[in-house]
């Protein structure tokens, strides 16, 4: 057993019960490992406003949960972004099987939360991307200026229709039943704004149209009678029709309730010994992060005296966490939109540049970013964000080239003088940075750790692959996709890898109807809309 990769507690799930989890157990000075596939922090980071966190006033959820990660780093917990693959649950040491290898632990917390439900109306899937959407804030300005539906009654319906009203013409809330679910202070907003109409007792019949949706029909649930909007410029539906739970890894494993929750005791303890769960995941009356927070706690607290038991049992013992100073942060999720010039030192903040200086030591081979300009502002912001980064390592030159090509500006990343089929088209801030950051690690090596199984399936591709991929700098759902292509394409030179920021390049959006991000294009003709793990996207290329 590798004792770098032994823990105490693997946490599955880094939003706010996860994270909690972890600062519980890190503070206790047992060895824990917080492993998220997405983003740190969960659902609550697409929330702009949290009002009801008590002790804080007002917040954001991002905001929100970036104090809980850095306050449990500062304990010594570690994390780490990776999909979670299988579980071996038998004997005192389980295993957590990631696309990064494998770890071994005592216990293991079950915090993956829950996703965005589907309603299953007839135009839903068809349409997905391309009109119908389930984040305001990553696709929300896809419909400025046009009408939009929103179809639920709870509190995201309530509070995203709202949020949208920054971009559609006029936002109709669609609610199947008497009214609002949600607190009646939270749903004011939306029931009292001018630019929102609210129909209850309405549900979505179908969506019909040719590449883009032209027709939406609902039906009254009392009356029967259906009304048909077919607006001249077109519309999006946004859903938000509550969640199911990302139980699919323990569903055999531990006893779920016939919605698909887990099923814990007061303790939150599953069925299983050494498996416990936290948060949306599980059965509960109330979803809100203050009740997440209370079961990442709970189970934190079980943990503690399970591991403590287990270390007694085998003579097995996890090396100790080690703390941060508490205003150090560990990792970057992301870096400050972009704009602003200036050395690296200047452009990004204090917390950020031990972790550039970090990763940029680590790599293998010095890389060449060549920008392609073509004279507008956007290039003078890429052309000093460029320099920045070169200014933390030697690693990094910046060389300008004649601008080639539609989508200008971009960054060609080129290796010993060769293109190693990684570009940005546009300034990657935002959400962006870590992904960007990270194809630069992979191209030149080291590298990300990948599983045997993988680098192979990536090795098998023997043919020329385009992968353009469409994105918006404020999408938390995006970098998951970019960095598992631009992973391919650093470790196979038939593979090319493209990412632009869709608000930049208007023609793009319009070419291939893209309602919704992230977008992936393949080979400039099959359009694919959502989030893919490195496996799943190694599927849909045939390997």
């Amino acid at each position: 057993m590798d004792a770098a990769r032994f823990y105490d507690v693997a946490v599955i799930g880094g939003g706010p019960a996860g994270l909690t989890a972890a600062l519980y157990l890190a503070r206790a000075r047992y060895r824990v490992l917080v492993l998220e596939k997405e983003t740190f922090g969960g659902q609550i980071t697409i929330t702009e406003e949290v009002v009801n966190y008590p002790g804080v006033i007002q917040t954001t959820g991002r905001a929100l949960t970036d104090t809980m990660r850095r306050q449990a780093e500062g304990f010594g917990a570690e994390f780490c972004l990776a999909t979670v693959t299988g579980l071996e649950a038998d004997g005192d040491i389980r295993t957590v099987h990631t696309d990064k290898g494998d770890f071994t632990c005592f216990g293991i917390l079950i915090a993956t939360g829950a996703h965005p439900r589907r309603i299953g109306f007839p135009g839903e899937d068809d349409f997905r991307g391309r009109g119908v959407a389930y984040c305001a804030t990553c696709d929300g300005e896809f419909f400025a200026g046009k009408p939009v539906f929103v179809v639920g009654g709870g509190f995201a319906a309530a509070e995203e229709s709202v949020f949208l009203t920054r971009y559609a013409s006029h936002v109709t809330v669609l609610i199947r039943g008497a009214d609002f679910t949600c607190a009646a202070a939270a749903a004011q907003p939306a029931r009292e704004h001018p630019g929102i109409t609210v129909l209850t007792h309405t549900e979505v019949v179908s969506v019909t149209g040719d590449s883009l949706p032209r027709v939406l029909r609902c039906r009254n649930t009392e009356t029967g009678e259906e009304t048909v909007f077919a607006p001249d410029e077109g519309f999006g539906v946004f859903i938000f029709a509550g969640y199911e739970p990302e139980t699919a890894l323990v569903r055999e494993l531990v006893d779920t309730d016939p919605q698909g929750y887990i099923l814990t005791d007061d303790a939150r303890r599953t069925s299983r010994a050494g498996i416990y769960a936290a948060g949306d995941v599980c059965r509960k009356n109330l979803r809100q992060v203050v009740t997440a927070v209370g079961d990442g706690a709970t189970a934190a607290t079980e943990l503690e005296k399970y591991a403590a038991a287990m270390q007694e049992k085998t003579g097995l013992h996890p090396r100790k966490p080690e703390t941060v100073p508490a205003d150090v942060e560990v990792k970057a999720e992301s870096a400050p939109e972009s704009g602003g010039a200036g050395q690296g030192d200047g452009l990004f903040p204090p917390e950020m540049l031990a972790q550039l200086r970090t990763v940029f030591g680590r790599m293998a081979s010095p890389l060449t970013l060549e920008l392609h300009p073509d004279g507008g502002a956007v290039t003078a912001e890429l052309r000093a964000y460029l320099n920045a980064l070169a200014s933390l390592t030697d690693k990094l030159t910046v060389t300008e080239a004649a601008g080639d090509g539609a989508y200008l500006p971009c960054v060609r990343i080129l290796r010993d003088g060769v293109y190693t089929g990684l570009a940005f088209h546009g300034v990657p801030g935002g959400h962006e940075f870590t992904s960007f950051v990270l194809g630069l690690y992979n191209a030149a090596g080291p590298g990300q750790p990948l599983e045997d199984s993988l680098r192979a399936r990536i090795a098998a591709i023997n043919r020329p692959v385009r992968m353009q991929v469409l994105v918006s700098l404020s999408c938390s759902m995006c970098p998951e996709l970019v960095t598992a292509a631009q992973h391919i394409a650093a470790l196979n030179p038939q593979v090319c890898t493209e990412v632009y920021d869709i608000r930049l390049y208007p023609a793009l959006k319009e070419r291939y109807n893209v309602m919704s991000v992230p977008c992936l294009v393949l080979d400039d003709g099959q359009v694919i809309f959502g989030r893919r793990t490195l496996d799943a996207l190694l599927t849909l290329l045939g390997v």
